[in-house]
């Protein structure tokens, strides 16, 4: 069904059957439920620390003995709070405490290349996503200390991160 012809199909439904069907898809369907619990009562600052909470264990547990490591943890809690559409400056938050962890992580452990090429997609995704949001200014300053953070360590794909960093105006 293309958007137009539900349109039409919303606008002749009358009152008490839409909010019926609505309630319904709120019962069926838990991304609908999600949406309609988070438009009516966001509390975005307990999604982030859950978020933040969550990340963290992936490099510091605290039930288990290993890390795992995953960035798929942070980018699906990323992946959702765009889709809710949470402030794009808290999103950006999360998108930096991943890789600020990332880089505590691996001060003292010895990890794999692909965790740094994971990282690299991390700190690339940081750069465009607050530069397509115009908030880039805002988090020049964050993101130039994990470049350089990453640099102190000697990371892995060095000239890839600094690639990274040409869309930001180092003056």
């Amino acid at each position: 069904m293309s958007k137009r012809a539900l349109k039409t199909y919303i606008s002749k439904l009358p009152k008490k059957a839409l909010e019926e069907q609505i309630l319904e898809l709120y019962e069926k369907f838990p991304a609908v439920k999600t949406y309609y619990d988070f438009a009516f009562n966001p509390k975005e600052d307990k999604l982030i620390q859950d978020a933040k909470a969550k990340i963290a264990n992936e490099y510091f547990p605290l039930k288990r003995k290993r890390p795992k490591a995953r960035r798929s943890v942070a980018q699906k809690f990323l992946k959702h709070f765009i889709k809710l559409g949470v402030d794009p400056h808290l999103v950006a938050d999360v998108m930096c405490y991943n890789l600020e962890i990332a880089l505590t992580f691996s001060m003292d452990k010895n990890v794999p290349d692909s965790f740094f090429r994971s990282m690299l997609n991390s700190f690339n995704e940081l750069i465009q996503y607050t530069s397509v949001q115009g908030i880039l200014p805002e988090f020049k300053e964050r993101i130039l200390k994990i470049y350089t953070d990453t640099q102190k360590q000697r990371w892995l794909f060095d000239d890839e991160f600094s690639k990274g960093l040409d869309i930001i105006d180092l003056d």
